[in-house]
């Protein structure tokens, strides 16, 4: 257990890593807001865990469903210390996304829920204690959409849109890590980081390991994806 607890927002918390961040925040003593679809193992944790654990359904990839929901945040706990963003999930696909656009909806549904996410985030983050944010990107968060031949911006790549916040953050006193596959446009090291079998829970344990170092970036391939982002929807 730790000394003083934190308050965090997980997004993506249904399936794989991001139920898994929730359940060992929990076990560390952190208080844990999530975000997810209809998940009975976090209707277990919350029998567990009490009021430790705010459940927080809703669609984030709109402007209001996002605000919703940060101001049952902003209710219940008043400030938020760190959101850690799992946008790599399929919580946010229509079940009429056909499969041939699955991946960049995949992509583009992330895009505009961390965007939203990350906006209602920011005055509960302002009055946190060392606040931060993670952002965890899969293969498939992390595509590039429309044309490949463009370079990464605010528009066409999620991972590139939050480099490009992290001015605004570092003038709010709010750390960044970004977690990303590495890519071969803007690569963050010169190594060449081999993909390994990550499961949910080591890779949960492994980044909030590394949580208070607050690094900028950090790279993360994974063999198997869907051990850690579930392709269901």
């Amino acid at each position: 257990m730790v000394e003083h607890s934190r308050n965090f927002w997980v997004t993506g918390a249904s399936a794989g890593l991001g139920l898994a961040l929730v359940e060992h925040l929990l076990e560390q003593g952190h208080r844990v807001a999530a975000s997810s679809n209809a998940c009975p193992a976090l209707d277990l944790l919350a029998q567990r865990h009490g009021p430790a654990l705010l459940r927080l359904p809703g669609q984030l990839q709109t402007h209001a469903g996002a605000q919703a929901i940060s101001e049952r945040i902003a209710s219940t706990w008043g400030t938020l210390d760190v959101l850690i963003v799992n946008a790599g999930t399929c919580d946010y696909l229509s079940d009429e996304v056909p499969d041939s656009e699955v991946f960049d909806s995949i992509a583009s549904s992330n895009l505009q829920a961390a965007e939203h996410c990350l906006a209602s985030a920011l005055p509960l983050l302002a009055g946190g204690d060392a606040p931060q944010v993670m952002a965890v990107f899969s293969r498939y968060s992390a595509l590039q959409l429309y044309a490949p031949s463009q370079s990464p911006n605010a528009t066409n790549n999620a991972p590139q849109w939050f480099r490009l916040q992290r001015d605004t953050l570092d003038a709010l006193g709010i750390a960044l890590t970004l977690v990303a596959p590495q890519s071969l446009k803007k690569p963050v090291t010169p190594i060449q980081a081999l993909p390994e079998r990550w499961t949910a829970q080591g890779a949960a344990e492994e980044l909030l390991r590394r949580l208070p170092q607050r690094e900028a970036e950090l790279v993360l391939e994974a063999l198997d994806m869907n051990a850690l982002w579930p392709l269901s929807r």
